[in-house]
């Protein structure tokens, strides 16, 4: 079984996954890294030279191609449940944990952080936090098996919750 990291961007999804990794002696697959790793290019360049419809289309392939791999920590972009197949591709072989946190959490942790190009264009960084957050919403309460609000914990902890929620995920 994999565990599936989804959440709006600095919820915690890669550090906690690096902690699951170590704890559970699992592999880490980020659906971000890998398109990277394929098309050379750092998000933002892909997004600025291509466009997000093509991300996502790279994004899907890789969801699917997931679907028959097993016993991975997998950190998702935080627009992976806009497309249902996604979902569906991850939850195949995989429990699904929303991590969330609140907009003034989110813009501490990602305020400095270069590599996440803008989703809207057109907003201040707070509003499109909100905004997106706003739209995304029922697509990440959809997707999920188990939510833990990561504001006040460390990646530790919010580890910790989930192995030890692991076992219950079918209740």
């Amino acid at each position: 079984m994999n565990i599936v990291l989804i959440g709006y961007r600095g919820t915690g999804k890669s550090t906690v996954a690096a902690v699951l990794a170590e704890r559970l002696k699992r592999d880490v697959f980020s659906t971000d890294a890998e398109i990277i790793k394929r098309t050379g290019l750092a998000i933002p360049d892909f997004v600025a030279q291509y466009g997000w419809d093509r991300f996502r289309t790279l994004e899907a392939a890789i969801c699917q191609e997931l679907r028959d791999r097993d016993n991975l920590i997998i950190d998702t972009g935080g627009g992976i449940v806009l497309n249902q197949d996604n979902i569906q591709a991850l939850k195949a072989r995989g429990r699904v944990f929303w991590l969330t946190a609140t907009v003034p959490t989110i813009a501490a942790r990602i305020g400095s952080d270069t590599q996440r190009p803008s989703l809207t264009g057109t907003k201040s960084f707070l509003d499109e936090i909100e905004e997106v957050l706003a739209q995304r919403q029922s697509f990440y309460r959809a997707a999920a098996d188990r939510v833990i609000p990561t504001d006040e914990l460390s990646p530790e902890r919010v580890a910790d919750i989930i192995v030890a929620q692991l076992s219950s995920c079918d209740d």
